[in-house]
């Protein structure tokens, strides 16, 4: 029997890939959205999906998720497979690593995290800019950059993740960004790039060793249990 379902609003980017959010706390940042008659709090997520699907969006669902996409924006579904998996229940057995479960959840835990990550040797922090703008999903004319940071040398760093897989294709869109940091709030600045993602594939190492100052990362997720004690301390 399939567990309980997420319902995943998913929003293509400019730079060919998606984004996916909880369909009801998007719904709670973009009310116009929200179908007449319902209300993104009151209401059961079926409901609202179904009065989505009344407007005209389109409806994905596998074992594990409800994905949706407003209309005249649903992104191929290969893409979206890249980015969130395939939805199977199974898609972690087998001795596979966990993954996270939306790339925004990556995003924000390397964000956290950023003091603990070296590139070229060098402790990076986030990146602000003049108006106080920080690097997550930093706004350029390719397309957010996921996280832009910046190390203790002042280089810029940006990074492009993936949740599952790396198609070698990320090697591009890495491409793209710091080409538009370099040539823009990085000039006069060395300019590095790194890919995340839960596997590296060979074509992708193929076509970074050829880039430079580009860097490649695999996380994995580990979970530890702790033992709760059976008594209260007045016990």
């Amino acid at each position: 029997m399939s567990g309980r379902r997420r319902f995943l609003v998913i929003i293509p980017r400019n730079d060919g890939g998606v984004e996916a959010y909880p369909m009801k706390e998007w719904l709670r940042q973009h009310p116009d959205h929200i179908p007449p008659g319902l209300d993104a709090t009151e209401n059961n997520a079926w409901s609202l999906r179904d009065g989505l699907k009344r407007k005209g969006w389109s409806v994905t669902e596998t074992e594990t998720e409800v994905r949706l996409s407003p209309p005249g924006s649903a992104p191929l579904p290969s893409v979206v497979d890249e980015v969130l998996g395939n939805g199977n229940a199974d898609e972690d057995d087998g001795g596979q690593p966990a993954a996270f479960a939306l790339e925004y959840q990556l995003r924000d835990f390397i964000a956290q995290n950023l003091s603990t990550i070296r590139v070229g040797g060098k402790r990076l922090k986030l990146y602000v800019d003049p108006t106080g703008r920080d690097g997550i999903e930093f706004p350029s004319a390719t397309g957010p950059i996921d996280i832009l940071a910046i190390d203790d040398d002042g280089a810029l760093v940006v990074f492009e993740l993936k949740r599952a897989n790396s198609p070698d294709r990320a090697i591009g869109q890495l491409a793209r960004y710091m080409g538009w940091v370099s040539q823009t709030i990085g000039k006069g600045h060395e300019v590095r790039g790194v890919i995340v993602a839960k596997s590296i594939s060979d074509n992708l190492r193929y076509a970074a060793s050829v880039v430079p100052n580009v860097s490649l990362f695999e996380y994995s997720v580990e979970f530890h249990l702790k033992q709760a004690n059976s008594e209260t301390a007045g016990g």
